[in-house]
């Protein structure tokens, strides 16, 4: 279920969700959740695996409760608040696996979307990237993972971000609509406290040249 004026479900949630299945976890939390696409697959790849979800929007945090519950998932491991507050209710080093599919754009770049419900969730008024990495450090524990999806035009000021707050980039993905294209999303997997040394993968590519979808896509949606 999604709301009308929400943001609309597109492939990153999804690739998300692919490129970090082999990271062992037993407990998970997705920074803005939303509507809980990432949060319900999550739940569905990790039985008896305890993820949770927060969402500073209302709505959405109560449509992610109604799309948690509907797939035979607790409803109350949606949390409603505020993640620049994460010290108010959340507990340091408590999660082994942080995912987020966060805001893209800074506020002044143009990339504004007209409904407030979509511009919070499509850019930074609310949650910069800094402290995207911030409450990520906060929450995962020594040696644990943090995965985003992003815009790869930002790469260097997302390494830099994360580096800045003791999040080592580890595993890069660049996904692309198709071979010879460049690359509109990137997949991360930064360590807290990791030690240096970036593992660079082989292209996710989305479409085969006729626009079919590739075998990986296929694989990835259980087409």
């Amino acid at each position: 279920m999604q709301q009308e004026d929400s943001f609309r479900l597109s492939t990153d949630s999804v690739m998300l969700a692919h490129f970090v299945s082999g990271i062992r976890a037993n407990k998970v939390i997705d920074i803005g959740c939303g509507a809980g696409v990432l949060t319900v697959l999550l739940s569905h790849a990790r039985p008896g695996v305890k993820v949770e979800g927060v969402e500073i929007q209302a709505d959405s945090a109560a449509l992610s409760r109604e799309n948690m519950a509907e797939n035979g998932f607790e409803p109350s491991s949606i949390i409603h608040g505020d993640i620049r507050e994460y010290r108010d209710f959340l507990k340091a080093g408590d999660y082994a696996l942080v995912v987020s599919n966060p805001p893209y754009f800074p506020v002044d770049s143009g990339y504004n979307a007209p409904a407030d419900s979509r511009a919070i969730a499509r850019d930074e008024r609310c949650l910069t990237l800094d402290q995207l990495c911030e409450a990520a450090k906060f929450l995962c524990r020594w040696g644990g993972a943090f995965a985003l999806v992003h815009r790869p035009e930002r790469l260097s000021e997302i390494f830099c971000t994360l580096t800045k707050h003791g999040l080592e980039p580890k595993r890069l993905r660049m996904v692309q609509y198709k071979a010879g294209h460049a690359p509109n999303l990137v997949l991360i997997e930064a360590r807290r406290g990791g030690k240096s040394g970036l593992n660079i993968e082989k292209p996710l590519i989305l479409c085969n040249a006729d626009g079919s979808d590739s075998e990986e896509a296929k694989m990835i949606y259980h087409r």
